[in-house]
Parts: C-alpha cells; structure tokens; sequence
C-alpha cells in the first residue's frame, strides 16, 4: 500500500479519500472536504513530485467518483450483502464505497490492490472484525465481473446501441444489478442521480437523450480558458501552453476559448496566469458575455456578479471602458473577482455590495443588465460531485421565486430601449422557460431579442428565441440565456 507522509504519520490516499468522504456523508461539501484533507497531508501542491501528483489525483478522483456515484454503490451492496447499505455502519458503507468504486470504474488500478487496500481499510477504522466480510464482497464481485469480461469477450455485453459500447462498466451494471422497469428509477440507479432530477430531464429530452445526458455529466469536466484580449491573444496563449506540455484546441464557436487537453496541474503554475493572459471559464459561460454584447463605453451592471468570470469578460468584451457595476449580497465571494480584477488589469469594473433585490440607485440607469441569476445547477453537475444530492424539488421552487424577483426589479435598472440577459446554468424549466414566460407575461414592454454579432448563436437557439444549451449535444456545460429588450420606458 502507498503511503504519504504528514506530519509525523504515514497517511495513505485511501485513507485520505475516507476521511474526507467521512465529512461529505456528515454534510460537508465535497470541494471542501478534500481542500482539508489534502491541505493537512501536505500535498495539495503538486510541485513536490511525482508521486504526491499521482497520489493528489487519486485522493481526488476517489472521494468525487464515490460522491457521485454512491446511489448506483448503493445498490451494488445492497444486492450482494445481508443487509442493504442503509442499515451499514455509516464509516462501513463508506469503506465498500472506496473498494467497489475502484473495482468498477478505475480500469488502472489492480482489481487486487483494490480489494487488499480496502480491507486494510476496514482493520484501521474499527471494523476489525468486518474485515472478512468487506473482502467476501468485494471478491464476490470481482469474480461477477470477471465472469462477465469471459463471457462477453471484454465486458461490453451484445447490446451494440452507442450509450452502452462506451461504457464497459455501465453495461456490466445493466446486466449485474436487478434493476426496476420504471425508468426513471432504472436511469437513477444506473447513472447515480435522484430520480426527480431524471424526471425532469425525461420529461424534457426523453429517456434516450436523458441516458445520455447522464453519462456526459457523470464525466471528468473539461477545463476551458478565456483569452483576455487586452493582454495576449490565441497565438501566444496556445505557444506558451504547447510548451509547457500543455496540448489544447481551438472552439470555433468562441473567439477567445481554448480547451485544455491534457492535465494542467495547479491553474497558477501554467505561463500567462500572472500576466492576466487568460481566465478560466467554461465555453458555455462565455457565450453569456457575447449574447449580452456589451459596447464600449456603456454603462453595464452585472446583478448576482460573484464570483466574477462573466463580469471580467464584460470588461474585456468593452476594452476596459465605460462602467460595469458588479452587485452581489455576499461581500466574501467578491473577493475572487477582485483578485481577477487585478490580475487581468481591469478598470472599469466598481463593486457593489447588496442584495439586487433591494438596490434602488440603478434605476434607469443601464444600457445593459446582466442577471446570471443563482439557480440549482443542474447544467453543471459535473462540476459538482455532491450537488445532485443537495439539491431538491422543493430548492427549485425557492430558487424560481428568487429568480422571479430578482429579474423584476433588475429589469428596473435598464434604460428605454435597453438590453438585459438572463442566464442560468440549470436545465430545469421552473427556472427557465417559466421564469420568463411569467415575467414577460406581466411586462408586455419587454420582448425576448435575437443579437447579430461575431458569434454564430443560431445553433443553441429555439424556436422562442432563448439559447438552450443541452450539454451532451455541444460538449459544453448546460446553460438556458435569453436576451431581453425594453420597448419603452415603463415608468
């Protein structure tokens, strides 16, 4: 078993991934738990060497591969124990996680390293007695597995349909695990999502698109830059990053994007970051700052600005002129788009701190608004191992209420004849569609606007006229934007 120093201690990276998984299962978020985990072991920099980088990637990948998939886990134990996984001591549960999740999604690891560590596991957290158990398990379900790779030549099983040959694992479970007709709970189960999530994407996409959506988000996310043109351009970012190792592409669709290919390391330590050459930001997010088109010298407030990528690319779309109010209620998240302010050279950018709702000093006042309103995220659960679970039915509709109030009053601050943008990066229509059709409703001196410009949106657009970023079809994170424009002034 590897081990890693910290402190006076030889801590593994499975015990690292338990420990943190401990505080995700106690409520922590899952982002935090590990930034603790690795913080206190020592390697949260990944310039100490090669072994704390691989030892750093698999700490992470262990405690956001079993965060996210502890309900299809979940079913794993229940079909193969006495007693299903609810009933498992909380810390036992979570040890099976760790094995099972290696065993069945992490093709590089030996499936015996797998099984031996996490017995080891269960000797040094209190389950002594547990160990045979744990081991029984596990090899039960190696041997299930084994027993599939023979019989299929490899684990893809006969289905030939596209979702189940990229997926070895998947088609494995879909032949292993008794699972329910009903497909949201069969999607559930397999893809590891709450099954109103999945009702809502079936109702949406149908059951195919769904599966599919729920294979992409259950991927690594990819990381995109923003290329700040007032410093650098594509050219030199793209050389800098080539010679540092760093492969990247090209987004046709985005004029300053740019798609890393191989594994960064730390963000701060890739050439251009200090120099403000770049941000990171998902191609999606950028497509905001380009449908609100911003021009030089307008007044622009961004309304819920933390944590501030949108804001700066407002900035750089309008070359640091003009005036851009960033407002948000919470003064903490403001400071990394005061840190970016900095970095990238930006001007024009004053920070306002308030809860949108409530300010009364912009009325009338912008030639743009931006409302990148909070929402549950359901576009980017990728990005967030635990954010399935978190969020609920009940959530959403607190958050259609916030949205329908905050775009109420921030469509007051607009000028006769105005722009604001609406944007979410959810894929649930209470959020979307909803809010805008109930707003338009009650403002009929609103209408929604098609922008021209030098980005091509016509292939995210609907037939209403909002853009509908549906992730698996774009490779991009799900995002819902609609350009609105005030007719006449309404009082």
């Amino acid at each position: 078993m590897q081990h890693q120093k910290s402190g006076n201690q030889n801590i593994s990276p499975r015990q690292l991934a338990f420990i943190a998984l401990r505080e995700v299962h106690k409520g922590a978020y899952a982002d935090v738990a590990l930034d603790r985990v690795l913080a206190k072991a020592d390697i949260a920099d990944s310039e100490v060497g090669a072994k704390m980088v691989s030892d750093r990637r698999l700490v992470t990948e262990l405690v956001y591969g079993c965060t996210r998939r502890q309900r299809t886990l979940d079913a794993i134990v229940d079909q193969l124990a006495k007693k299903k996984s609810h009933q498992q001591p909380k810390d036992l549960r979570t040890i099976l996680h760790l094995g099972l999740y290696q065993l069945l999604y992490q093709e590089r690891i030996p499936p015996s390293a797998a099984v031996n560590t996490t017995v080891q596991l269960a000797k040094e957290n209190g389950f002594a007695g547990l160990a045979g158990f744990v081991n029984g398990l596990l090899r039960q379900f190696l041997r299930v597995m084994e027993e599939e790779v023979g019989r299929t030549g490899g684990g893809v099983t006969g289905n030939t349909d596209e979702i189940f040959s990229a997926s070895p694992s998947l088609s494995f479970l879909t032949s292993f695990l008794q699972l329910p007709e009903n497909p949201v709970e069969r999607l559930g189960i397999l893809h590891s999502f709450p099954d109103w999530i999945i009702q809502v994407w079936i109702d949406q996409f149908g059951v195919m698109e769904t599966e599919k959506l729920c294979i992409w988000m259950n991927q690594t996310p990819a990381i995109d830059l923003r290329v700040n043109p007032l410093r650098a351009d594509l050219e030199t970012v793209e050389a800098a990053l080539q010679a540092a190792g760093i492969s990247c592409q090209r987004l046709s669709h985005l004029p300053q994007a740019l798609r890393l290919l191989s594994h960064p390391g730390q963000i701060q330590n890739l050439p251009g970051f200090n120099q403000g050459w770049w941000s990171i930001q998902d191609s999606s997010a950028q497509l905001v700052g380009h449908f609100l088109d911003p021009q030089i010298k307008e007044v622009v407030i961004d309304s819920c600005a933390a944590p501030g990528g949108k804001t700066t690319h407002i900035a750089e779309l309008m070359q640091d002129t003009g005036k851009i109010w960033a407002c948000d209620r919470t003064a903490s998240r403001m400071r990394k788009l005061q840190e970016n302010m900095q970095r990238l050279h930006l001007k024009s950018i004053e920070i306002c701190i308030g809860d949108s709702r409530n300010l009364s000093q912009f009325r009338n006042s912008a030639d743009r608004v931006l409302l990148d309103a909070p929402c549950s995220g359901l576009g980017t659960l990728h990005r967030h191992a635990d954010a399935r679970w978190r969020q609920t039915p009940d959530s959403v509709k607190e958050l259609s209420v916030l949205q329908k109030e905050l775009l109420s009053h921030t469509s007051t601050f607009v000028k006769e004849g105005g722009v604001l943008v609406y944007a979410t990066c959810t894929l649930h229509p209470a959020e979307n569609e909803t809010v805008i059709e109930s707003f338009l409703t009650e403002n009929p001196d609103w209408k929604i606007e098609t922008p021209s410009g030098n980005v091509s949106f016509h292939r995210y657009s609907t037939s209403q006229g909002w853009l509908k970023i549906v992730p698996h079809q774009y490779d991009m994170d799900g995002f819902f934007i609609v350009r609105l424009r005030k007719t006449n002034d309404s009082g």
